[in-house]
């Protein structure tokens, strides 16, 4: 009978220990966790931001901003007097799906060693797999303590629409940081958008924030196995390519006025966001001589809706006097991977070619 008494009494003190840790971790909510990390330190940064979603690529998905930039390479890099830092924001195409380090936009624009403005250019590569200028705006904006000399932002129609802005899941669960961005901006979107994942203090609990704090731990563990090995993403010897045989479909988000759906107000905060030289660059993107190209350049895009874009760009941009590139017909089809967007290394030459020049041109 004692020995039960002595069990209970165990039990009852170990619960209500972990009640008490469960809700007193509400008042670590604000503390920036992520910024505690061992990449830059005991392994090297990352090449690029943390994404993913199986074990074989070393590499996780997760929300905490923070984390993702203490990963990354730039925040162990001390800006020296020769150093041209060139920050490179965009998709998944930035980001280098299917593409080593190396042969990403990034990788092979530092491969060449160009100069500008009499130093040498250093790429650092911020683009992140979704297609959301809020979320790229959301990444320039934690991104201007590292000292950009040049701002690169890679972007494409996919991005603009309004109801795209929010569906980011970084965008989504960072919905405090987007309320700051929204003020900071004074930008058109509201607050109180439910697409936002605002954190009631239940959902600041333990017991709620577990899965976040795992993933923190689970970051530094692949920090391990991703220095030994260098893989971050899977490269299947097979993939499906890019769609070329299209639908018959003018539909774009069932917009039918342009002009009317796109979210200008962020892209002209992000030109406006970091006080150096920012380049605009609509993206290249496959045109398909398949079935249904006369109707659809590809699967993102209508030619009506991807024509009056482009159009509607050039025209801002002039105005705005910004420095913009329209390389949207750069890149042949047969040089894209298994998206319209995702361009095979000789792409990426092509590409990083046109921007070495931009750079040169562009650097003050």
């Amino acid at each position: 009978m004692q020995n039960k008494t002595r069990l209970f009494a165990v039990i009852l003190k170990t619960t209500l220990l972990f009640l008490l840790f469960n809700f007193a971790f509400i008042f670590t909510y604000n503390i920036p966790f992520g910024k505690l990390s061992i990449y830059n330190r005991v392994f090297p940064g990352r090449e690029r931001f943390p994404f993913g979603e199986t074990k074989e690529s070393y590499n996780l998905s997760l929300f905490d901003l923070d984390a993702m930039f203490a990963s990354h390479v730039l925040a162990g890099k001390t800006k020296t007097s020769d150093e041209y830092r060139v920050f490179l924001l965009g998709d998944s195409s930035v980001w280098g799906t299917l593409l080593t380090p190396e042969q990403t936009l990034a990788g092979q624009l530092n491969a060449n060693l160009i100069m500008a403005c009499g130093k040498t250019v250093r790429a650092y590569n911020l683009g992140y797999p979704t297609i959301s200028l809020t979320k790229d705006l959301m990444i320039l904006d934690q991104a201007q303590q590292y000292q950009p000399d040049m701002v690169i932002w890679l972007t494409t129609l996919e991005a603009f629409p309004e109801d795209k802005q929010f569906e980011s899941p970084l965008v989504a669960n960072n919905a405090e940081r987007v309320r700051d961005l929204i003020f900071k901006y004074e930008l058109n979107a509201s607050t109180k958008d439910p697409a936002l994942n605002y954190l009631s203090k239940q959902d600041q609990t333990f017991v709620r924030q577990r899965r976040a704090v795992a993933d923190l731990i689970r970051l530094q563990i692949y920090g391990a196995l991703w220095a030994s090995t260098g893989i971050d993403q899977i490269y299947p010897q097979n993939y499906e390519r890019a769609q070329t045989d299209l639908e018959a479909s003018e539909d774009f988000h069932g917009i039918t006025n342009l002009s009317d759906a796109l979210a200008i107000d962020v892209l002209d905060a992000g030109m406006q966001a970091a006080p150096v030289p920012t380049i605009l660059v609509n993206e290249p993107m496959l045109i398909s001589s398949g079935l249904n190209s006369d109707v659809r350049y590809n699967f993102f895009y209508p030619r009506w809706a991807y024509d009056a874009y482009r159009q509607q760009v050039a025209e801002l941009a002039a105005a705005q006097d910004w420095h913009y590139l329209d390389l949207w017909d750069l890149v042949p089809a047969n040089d894209f991977t298994n998206s319209a967007i995702h361009l095979t290394p000789d792409g990426e030459t092509l590409l990083a070619n046109k921007l070495t020049e931009a750079i040169r041109s562009t650097c003050k």
